[in-house]
């Protein structure tokens, strides 16, 4: 029997992942209320805010989860029974400049939604706090290895981002046994897709390439992750709300593993497809990120199981997807 939900509290909803989040659990919780708390800071787009008002029995909140008078109230206000944090600070490169809002929003601002949710869930009798993380808490893989994180992995983060993620991650656990807060706890691997800023690396080549610019690269460019379509990652936290599962953690991966340099290689064959690929034409290798990560690569099979998984889409048709979302909307990102 599938999970219903009257109130859902989304922290961050105006983000890449919990924009597609929102837009997707309508269809889920259909009689739900959906409350939007985002600050709109600089990685969220006006035209993503107008996409989500047109959705039924949604509201938006501009505030921070910094704000633990704000967090306070919007918990009595509404009444939540899930509550899904996507709010962070998460761009690691910024995290290696100026590490301070990191600590605030990631380990602070959940600290926040905690104390409120385990306060609110007394007089609840179905609550569930599902807080959203990345498999950048585990640190990184041997380059040419062939193992993978899961589930019982332990934390080793590289960066100021990572661990204030690490640090929120145990955070939820630590309320989960001292105050019997129910929660899932996902880490997921890298995201692309429609709507994402062009910080990131594949927005970003797909704005060179286009403008016939060499799309910087760190180091030889031989770093893997495992990339997720951020429309399938988000089915995947839909369908574990939906479920009975509780105090419970999922690993959330793409089984998609590229080096960037395949992954510019890639980009180039879809804008520019009677182009032969020239690396040095391409790509500008630049200096390397202090502590960057080897490699990612996540064994989701504990969630495949739990959720009976069906076949994905191929990472190719799901990349051409996103290029041409980019291509079709440059108000969105120019």
């Amino acid at each position: 029997m599938q999970r219903e939900f009257k109130s859902i509290l989304v922290f961050g909803g105006l983000g890449f992942i919990g924009s597609e989040y929102v837009l997707r659990i309508r269809n889920k919780f259909q009689k739900a209320k959906i409350i939007n708390f985002d600050s709109q800071n600089y990685a969220t787009s006006e035209n993503t805010k107008e996409l989500l008002n047109a959705i039924e029995n949604y509201e938006y909140i501009n505030s921070d989860i910094r704000d633990r008078e704000a967090v306070r109230s919007v918990f009595e206000d509404y009444k939540p029974d899930l509550i899904v944090n996507f709010a962070a600070e998460s761009h690691v490169d910024n995290s290696i400049e100026s590490s301070e809002i990191f600590i605030d929003t990631n380990i602070k601002g959940t600290y926040n939604i905690l104390e409120s949710a385990r306060k609110l869930q007394k007089n609840k009798s179905n609550f569930l706090v599902h807080h959203i993380s990345t498999d950048e808490v585990f640190g990184d893989l041997d380059l040419n290895g062939t193992s993978k994180f899961f589930e019982e992995t332990p934390y080793d983060p590289s960066s100021p981002y990572s661990a204030s993620k690490a640090a929120s991650d145990h955070l939820v656990r630590a309320w989960s046994r001292t105050y019997k807060l129910d929660y899932l706890i996902t880490n997921c691997s890298n995201n692309f897709g429609p709507r994402q800023h062009p910080e990131k690396l594949i927005p970003k080549a797909i704005k060179l390439i286009l403008g016939n610019k060499k799309v910087p690269i760190y180091g030889k460019g031989t770093n893997i992750r495992d990339w997720i379509f951020v429309g399938e990652h988000v089915d995947r936290l839909v369908e574990l709300q939906a479920s009975s599962i509780t105090n419970d953690t999922f690993l959330i991966g793409g089984n998609n593993e590229l080096t960037n340099i395949e992954i510019i290689q890639k980009l180039t064959s879809i804008l520019e497809p009677t182009k032969t690929w020239d690396l040095n034409e391409s790509i500008q290798f630049v200096e390397d990120r202090k502590g960057h990560d080897l490699r990612y690569a996540i064994d989701d099979s504990k969630l495949r199981k739990f959720l009976n998984h069906k076949k994905r889409e191929s990472f190719l048709e799901q990349l051409k997807q996103t290029v041409d979302w980019y291509q079709n909307n440059l108000s969105w990102w120019k």
